[in-house]
This record gives structure tokens, sequence and C-alpha cells, in this order.
């Protein structure tokens, strides 16, 4: 009879005994000089992973180490003591801002917060996404490479300006205060067409809830659009030639070619692109929010950083702020998980 770890063993008649077949002799050496292996292959290209270091470091100091103030979410005790030394007090900071637990107003606040959030997002998913995938159209369709990289250029120059630096752009246009001597131009324009008032315009619409949205929008598509669209032209340029000249012998025009060449052919990327960007869906950065809303706007300008910010910071109610933000981060994490698993099985494409 066979002993139980025959399987990798080839039996010798001579002997009649099993032994260890070449290929199964290999692996136990490979299994048991891996770290050896390891080791000698860091060492021999060493200089890539000293390049990587820094960015190891960063994620270190600013991804994973912070994560232990999470903690805070939990306890309860002297904000001037460090996490470990404040007691467990389960959810209650969580209660408090789901249902008030005796502080509606704060429980009223988060909530406003949280649809502010998901709609700011929602927003910039339906007219903020697409417009990169434009773009990236726009620039295969140019001939000219001198034109097309000046066109690039002009797009990709928002993306660098700082968010104070392009806030306060915003603002000159739209808001008569300090920066500007009356109505910005956009005010001044929107009065002239008729679209509102004289009295609103010279109050800025900054200081009108109904239009923080919109401004929110127009101003992230002007300032991350052209970056954006880099991945998607960078997939258009990487369809083979072949297919436009087979679509040209089909008849297809130049709309034709965009639906069922170029489109097809880079959806694989706007799938993941689409994921990615679910997965940030309530991640809105609290510096472009902070900078452009004020106590008058605050119905619809109100997100869930600020809200931390507020409350963590000028509050002094770092569990109240934490346990917002990581209320924040797990209804991300269960979006990222939902939209990959949609995209796996509607397209068989995901990220992971």
């Amino acid at each position: 009879m066979r002993d139980k770890g025959a399987d990798y063993l080839i039996y010798d008649q001579a002997s009649g005994t099993y032994r260890e077949s070449p290929e199964q002799m290999v692996r136990d050496d490979v299994e048991k000089h891996y770290w050896l292996h390891v080791g000698r292959t860091i060492l021999k290209d060493w200089r890539l992973y000293v390049m990587l270091l820094p960015t190891i470091l960063v994620f270190l100091f600013w991804r994973y180490l912070p994560m232990y103030e999470l903690l805070g979410a939990f306890k309860v005790g002297d904000q001037v003591k460090s996490v470990s030394e404040q007691y467990f007090a389960g959810f209650s900071y969580f209660k408090t801002l789901l249902v008030g637990g005796g502080t509606g107003g704060l429980s009223m606040e988060f909530w406003r917060a949280l649809r502010n959030t998901f709609l700011l997002s929602f927003y910039g998913l339906c007219f903020g996404f697409p417009m990169p995938i434009i773009l990236a159209l726009f620039f295969n369709e140019v001939r000219s490479n001198i034109a097309r990289s000046v066109y690039q250029v002009l797009t990709y120059l928002p993306k660098f300006m700082s968010t104070v630096v392009m806030t306060s752009l915003v603002m000159m246009l739209v808001k008569q205060g300090s920066l500007t001597s009356g109505a910005g131009i956009v005010s001044r324009f929107m009065a002239r067409i008729g679209l509102i008032s004289e009295e609103m315009a010279n109050a800025g619409l900054l200081n009108n809830p109904g239009f923080f949205r919109g401004i929110y929008q127009i101003s992230g598509i002007w300032e991350t659009a052209g970056y954006d669209s880099i991945v998607f032209f960078a997939a258009i340029i990487a369809i083979s030639p072949t297919s436009y000249e087979a679509a040209q012998i089909d008849g297809a025009g130049k709309m034709a070619q965009m639906r069922y060449v170029v489109l097809p052919s880079i959806l694989s990327t706007i799938v993941i692109m689409l994921i990615m960007r679910i997965g940030s869906l309530l991640n809105i950065g609290y510096e472009k929010v902070l900078l452009l809303y004020n106590n008058n706007t605050y119905v619809t300008a109100d997100v869930v950083s600020t809200f931390a910010q507020r409350y963590g910071l000028a509050g002094a109610q770092k569990g109240i702020a934490s346990a917002a933000e990581m209320m924040n981060n797990v209804v991300g994490m269960l979006l990222v998980i939902g939209a990959n698993t949609v995209a796996r099985k509607a397209s068989n494409v995901s990220l992971y």
C-alpha cells in the first residue's frame, strides 16, 4: 500500500521504497531558501527599493499610524489625554450622531452634512466623470500635434494651482467682497441676461445656498477634467489603427468610429476608473468647501469633512469627529465593494 505522501514520490523498484521526484526536490529547496532568494533579489535591485522607500514612509506615517486614533471614536474621556488613557464607551458617539442621544441639533447637522456630501459627490459623478472622457475623445480628433499639446497644457494647468488660488479666482468671478470692487463678472453677466436679479448679484452667489452646488461642480470640472483625461487619452492612443481602418471600410464616420471602435476599446479603463471614483464618492476634501462656504450656505455646503473639522478642532470634540469620519469611510468602502461586484457581473471587468 502506498503512503499518504506518495503522490509526489517516485517508487524505486530495486529498493522497494519511495523517493522524492527531482521536481519535488527543487520545490523543497525553493521553499527552504525562500527568504534567501528574496534577500538576493532586494540586494540585486536595491536602487529600486531605495526609490520606493519614501512612498512607504508616507503611507506608514500618513495612512497607517493615524488609524490608531480611530479608537477615539469608541472612547470617552479628557480630550487632552491620549487615546490609550481614555476609557471605552462603546458606540455612544455613533448613537449621538445617528439618533441624537440628547443632542438632537448635532444629529440633524450630521445628517445634513452626510446628505450634502452624497449630493455633491453624486453630481460630480454624473457631470464630472464624463468630461475627461469627452476631452480625451476631443484630443484624439485633433490632428495637429502642436495644437493638441497646447490644448492639453491649457486644460492641465488648473490642476496644478493650489486650492487657495483656485477658490480665490472663483470668489472673484461670482462673489462680492474684499476680493472684488463689486459683483463678480459671472454674477453681472447672469444678471444682464436675466438669470438672477441685480440684488442677488450684488449680494454674491456664494452667499446664496442655492448656487453653491453648481459653483462647486463647475469649478471642480474646470480644475480636474483636463488632468483626469490623461488616463483615457492614453487608452485611446493604444487602440490599433487597423480597427479604425476596418470601420472606415464598413463606411463608419467619425461619430460611428467613436461609438463602435473607441468607446468599446476603452470600456475596461472606464469601468476601472468608475469603480475608483465611486470608492471616493463620499471622500470630499474639506479644503475647497471650507474656503468657499460660509454661515449662509451651511444648509447646502456643509459636508462630513467640514463637520468633523468644525467639531474636532474648533469644538474640541474629537470623538464626535472621529465617529463621523469613520461612518463616512465605512459607507465609502461598502460602495466600492458593491460597485466592483456589479461591474464584475455586468461586464466581467473589475478592480479586484
